[in-house]
């Protein structure tokens, strides 16, 4: 096994998802995930402090792409206008592979409460990284955490309907994610 290839990141999180689909996560060591990826023990750990955080990889780019794109908004838009400028800039990250692992990865969180658990935590990391970007923009807190947490299930919400959409769909994540935010501001309004 090579200890430096590139991809090592990628492969490894596919590895991850993999056997956790066919064995289940608690079933998943830290070796298999490894040997699966083609690379080291040593080099997960460099990666990966367990293999929770594999449910997380990338967090930090994406909570950036949101917080950028809300930030780089124009000046006179709302909040979920500036949310769904968040949207679009980190659905733009979203390639093929990212479509292709949204099915096993939703498998392998639905099978084990620990990685529902961690998924939980992303999700509020996220809606942090937005309501921050908002109140930057001078939105009211509780206007900003309402909206930061609209945009994180506006998020999901997209990308399961992404993921699981044609093949064909050349479109990419940012159509998906920005119906869903406009499904819950109608919704929202319905409130009354």
């Amino acid at each position: 096994m090579a200890r430096w290839q590139s991809g090592a990141t990628q492969r490894l999180v596919v590895a991850a998802v993999d056997l956790f689909t066919e064995q289940g996560y608690d079933a998943t060591t830290v070796t298999q995930i490894a040997e699966r990826a083609g690379v080291t023990k040593s080099t997960f750990f460099r990666h990966f402090s367990d293999k929770r955080e594999l449910l997380v990889a990338g967090q930090e780019t994406l909570s950036r792409l949101l917080a950028d794109g809300i930030a780089e908004a124009p000046a006179n838009a709302s909040p979920l206008q500036a949310v769904a400028a968040g949207l679009e800039r980190a659905s733009s990250a979203m390639g093929p592979a990212n479509r292709e692992l949204g099915p096993r990865l939703a498998a392998a969180v639905a099978a084990s409460t620990e990685l529902q658990e961690r998924d939980a935590l992303k999700s509020v990391g996220l809606a942090a990284a937005m309501t921050a970007a908002l109140i930057t923009r001078g939105v009211p807190e509780p206007t900003a955490h309402l909206a930061g947490e609209l945009g994180v299930l506006a998020f999901k919400r997209g990308y399961a309907r992404w993921s699981e959409s044609d093949r064909d769909d050349a479109e990419g994540l940012a159509p998906h994610a920005l119906a869903a935010l406009e499904d819950l501001r109608a919704a929202t309004a319905s409130l009354g």
